[in-house]
């Protein structure tokens, strides 16, 4: 389990989901895997970051999203 990588402190980074022991958010590795970067040109660009915490990352926001609660409203057909 991955669970142990990934850290929230209000100290560090306003409480943000980080890759523990740095100041590299879950956010930062989301957006620049969306943005069409690789996971090599992450870990180069961020020499304190490994694989095994951008596997971490990615799991974080599964669960945080498997987590919410979904709540359907209605739209009537336009």
């Amino acid at each position: 389990m991955t669970d142990s990588l990934i850290q929230i402190d209000p100290k560090v980074m306003m409480g943000k989901a980080v890759i523990a022991g740095t100041r590299i958010t879950v956010e930062l590795i989301l957006e620049k895997l969306a943005a069409g970067e690789t996971a090599e040109q992450l870990l180069k660009a961020h020499p304190r970051l490994t694989e095994a915490g951008i596997r971490a990352a990615l799991e974080f926001a599964a669960k945080s999203l498997g987590a919410e609660i979904i709540y359907p409203t209605y739209r009537p057909a336009v």
